[in-house]
């Protein structure tokens, strides 16, 4: 037999010194032994199929003492390059959880170690193969002891019997042969391997443990040995039990003959009940045909009588729909319309609706439709509603213009001289209210008849409104007796002291105008698409006071009480209703706009710029018309806000013309006239203004464009004098509207375009005076500018007329008797220059752009003359300074 690997003391040096090299605390190798590792199972052949070849390693067997407590660990070795062994993988001993013997391997070599704290517990763990079963059972031997001693308890072992296991440790335990001296010479004494070891180990199985098993067996074995003498015993017993059985069953003999006896009578018994039950089950038969019979006729007299009682309740309701109350029949048929019958008139008329709607083939029972009695009634309500909705029709067609009638012939109704009277409609609505209920009935059962009520209440109302709007027109003219403004236009001479006055009177009118009727007619439209039960949405009421919006001042109608049902009906918005909305608005409004335009046109003559003011007010009413019933209040807006759009336009083309006929032959002194005319003009406009300033602004735009077009115009008449006239009314234009430029951006963007040409037109006039006076010295400066273009500083001084001699003259003529020059420039400034006040600015504006050009001259001079003598900047700062 080879030597177990586990008996090499090398290899377990080799174990000790491989894993002393890892770890700090040393480590003791209880055993250790060489292994092969794999992950395959056993085929059919015995060999391994594996994915993997077997790799050889080395299991020890270790433990370290920390403390009092001792810990075991499972090791894996493996061989290096070099063939020395080195750690590969480490498993602490208390978390070996399962010993599995594989049993696809015939040989048993193979076992599992199972560990419980795998990370992955989806890999199958490695499989450890030894070279034979003994080496097998004297690892996991080793193992199971240690858990044992250490642990206190054993793994759970699959595929072995741990009994064998002990007996095979037991029968294999090595002995070692050992001399003892004594006196009388050696003596051999045989020692077992466990009981050499200084820790000796605990068996798997105790003493008392393995004689209960050895008793156990040895039961076992004996009762195979005596299954024969069993079965014998038992055959004999059994055929005992059967021969009394039998010789019980002969003493019963007579027994069973009574039983037999009584049998017989029990049957002539049943025999006998059986022909007496056919006798009854006959006259059953019979008797239950009997009941059946009478049941039927008893269930048909009960069905006609449930029938009859469900025809007479049926009959009476169809009598309570075709019978006409005597109440109702008289009001519809020939009942008055005043107010106090008004109740009775409506009660009579929801009774009719219902009535006919009860007897629609659709509400009615199918086999009733075709009755004579229902086809007959449902004529006479047809007839009968053609005759009440006549009669209503008749009479709201009269009193619509008798109604109307009766507020035109009371004067008090209307504004009267020296007294304005503001329409008031609301005892009119209050007795139209009363017959709305009653319009509502006529729209459901014939609707065609409300066309011509609607035309009636149009054509009566138009006279109404017309006439309250031009006795409120005429009224607010005659009291309107201010003259006419006088307002600031371009044509005629400059006056530094006309009146600018503000008499506002005119565009009061119109705002009184709009202020009373446009809320006036828009309450008049929703009132009239409710009251003639158009399917259209209302005006939402405004809820903002009257001094931020004046259309608050249209207070909106509750008309819930129109619908007969006591709700408000949602609004349709069909397309077809709506078109015939406005068609009839259009009847009832048309004419009025006259008025409008009467009052815009006499406020445009007493003064154009209150058509800024109108155009405001009709502006902020035209953005409060949104509802569908107002339809034609804002195509009226909208035609006022057209007119007075064009009025203006054509006060401010009238305005531009007489800027461009302005007379431009003639040489122009100072400041043109239209420049602060329209500072006046301007001021006025922003007064006016209330609201929306697009047309303002629009009017600034097209004025000041053709004052500037105009202006360049004017100055190329004297092109000597281009720049002064440029300068000075670009500075007029700057000063009147300072004010306004910061409040109006319009105005702002022109006031800096302005001074952008002020500067410019300065810039000019003042480059024109310097070169004028000092016109050899910027010349000879120039000239040097042109050669340093060809050639250096050091070669200029040797051209023709650019010697230093020729440059000394020229400075001597240049700036010899410079205080006259400097007197001649100032004076050459306020020759032309008609604003005294623009004269200082202008002469430091010259002064400066002098010192400037005379800086660049001296850079130049000390590039190509660093020689020569030439005065300072400083010092020509002083002298003009001194003057």
């Amino acid at each position: 037999m080879a030597r177990s690997s586990a008996d090499d003391m090398e290899l377990k040096r080799s174990c000790e010194a491989g894993i002393l090299s890892k770890e700090k605390a040393a480590e003791t190798v209880a055993m250790c032994m060489r292994v092969a590792k794999g992950r395959g199972v056993w085929g059919k052949a015995g060999k391994l199929g594996s994915r993997h070849m077997a790799k050889p390693r080395v299991l020890a067997i270790t433990t370290k003492a920390k403390g009092q407590r001792t810990k075991a660990f499972v090791r894996v070795l493996k061989y290096s390059n070099g063939g020395v062994l080195e750690p590969a993988k480490v498993y602490k001993l208390k978390h070996l959880s399962k010993v599995e013997v594989v049993q696809n391997d015939p040989s048993g070599c193979t076992f599992l170690l199972g560990f419980d704290n795998l990370r992955s517990q989806s890999v199958s763990p490695p499989q450890w193969t030894m070279r034979n079963k003994d080496d097998r059972n004297r690892l996991l031997m080793c193992i199971l002891n240690m858990c044992k001693e250490i642990l206190g308890e054993i793994p759970k072992v699959v595929g072995m019997d741990i009994v064998e296991m002990a007996m095979w440790a037991k029968e294999n335990t090595p002995v070692k042969v050992t001399q003892v001296s004594t006196k009388d010479g050696p003596i051999e004494s045989v020692v077992g391997e466990g009981d050499s070891q200084v820790a000796v180990e605990k068996d798997l199985v105790s003493q008392a443990e393995e004689e209960d098993i050895e008793a156990l067996l040895g039961t076992y074995v004996m009762a195979i040995g005596e299954a024969e003498a069993f079965s014998e015993r038992m055959k004999r017993e059994l055929v005992a039990l059967e021969s009394a059985n039998v010789y019980a069953l002969m003493e019963t003999e007579s027994v069973v003959e009574e039983v037999l006896e009584g049998l017989e009578i029990a049957t002539i018994c049943v025999e006998d009940m059986d022909e007496w039950l056919g006798i009854f089950n006959i006259k059953l038969r019979h008797m239950r045909e009997d009941i059946q019979s009478i049941e039927w006729r008893n269930n048909r007299l009960e069905l006609q009588s449930v029938s009859n009682v469900a025809l007479s309740n049926e009959l009476d309701k169809m009598l309570v729909l075709l019978q006409i109350p005597p109440e109702y029949e008289a009001s519809l048929t020939g009942g008055s319309f005043d107010e106090g019958n008004m109740v009775k008139n409506i009660e009579a008329c929801e009774w009719l609706t219902s009535a006919i709607k009860n007897l629609e083939a659709s509400n009615v029972d199918p086999i009733y439709v075709k009755l004579r009695a229902i086809r007959e009634k449902r004529a006479e309500f047809v007839l009968l509603k053609c005759t009440f909705v006549r009669r209503a029709s008749e009479f709201l067609r009269n009193y619509f213009p008798s109604l109307i009638d009766f507020m035109l012939n009371d004067k008090g109704n209307f504004s009267q001289r020296g007294q304005l009277q503001r329409p008031d409609h609301a005892d009119m609505r209050y007795k139209c209210r009363t017959y709305a209920r009653l319009l509502q009935y006529i729209k459901s059962l014939d609707k065609s008849c409300l066309t011509p009520l609607r035309k009636a209440y149009c054509h009566s109302l138009n006279l109404l409104i017309r006439r309250e709007a031009r006795e409120f027109s005429n009224e607010l003219r005659s009291g309107s007796k201010a003259s006419k403004s006088s307002t600031p236009l371009f044509e005629g001479p400059a006056s530094a002291n006309q009146s600018i006055s503000i008499t506002d009177t005119s565009a009061d009118a119109y705002c009184k105008m709009i202020t009373v009727f446009i809320p006036l007619l828009v309450d008049e439209s929703s009132f009239f698409a409710h009251f003639m039960c158009f399917d259209v949405s209302a005006l939402a009421p405004s809820d903002e006071s009257d001094n931020n919006n004046p259309v608050a001042e249209a207070k909106s109608t509750s008309l819930s009480t129109l619908e007969p049902s006591g709700t408000v009906a949602k609004a349709s918005n069909s397309s077809a209703e709506l078109g015939v909305l406005n068609q009839c608005l259009q009847e009832l409004l048309d004419g009025i706009q006259e008025d409008f335009y009467a009052i815009v046109d006499w406020a445009f003559k007493l003064d154009p710029l209150s058509c800024v003011s109108m155009h405001g007010i009709t502006d902020r009413y035209l953005s409060g018309q949104k509802a569908e019933v107002a339809g034609y209040v804002h195509v009226l807006l909208d035609d006022l806000e057209t007119r007075i759009s064009i009025l203006f336009s054509r006060f401010v083309d009238d305005a531009c013309y007489q800027i461009e006929k302005y007379e431009r032959n003639v040489r122009q002194i100072g400041v043109v006239p239209y420049i602060p005319r329209f500072s006046q003009l301007a001021a006025r406009m922003e007064q006016y203004i209330n609201g929306s300033r697009d047309l303002v602004d629009q009017a600034y735009t097209k004025i000041v464009t053709i004052m500037f077009v105009t202006l360049e115009k004017i100055a190329q008449v004297e092109p000597k004098y281009v720049d002064i006239v440029l300068l000075e009314n670009y500075a007029a234009f700057q000063h009147s509207l300072y004010d306004l430029a910061n409040v109006v951006p319009t105005l702002a963007k022109y006031y800096h375009q302005a001074s952008e040409a002020y500067e410019q037109a300065c810039s000019r006039h003042i480059n024109l005076v310097i070169y004028i006076h000092f016109e050899k010295l910027f010349q000879f400066a120039r000239r040097i500018e042109e050669l340093m273009y060809n050639m250096s500083p050091e070669e200029i001084p040797f051209q023709v007329g650019m010697s230093k001699v020729d440059f000394r003259k020229m400075l001597k003529s240049s700036l010899s008797g410079l205080d006259k020059t400097i007197n001649a420039m100032y004076r050459k400034l306020q020759k032309n220059i008609t604003a005294e006040e623009l004269l200082p600015s202008l002469w430091e504006k010259c002064k400066k752009e002098f010192l400037d050009k005379y800086a660049t001259f001296l850079k130049l001079i000390y590039k190509i003359y660093p020689s020569e003598t030439v005065i300072s900047v400083n010092e020509m700062r002083d002298t003009l300074a001194s003057l």
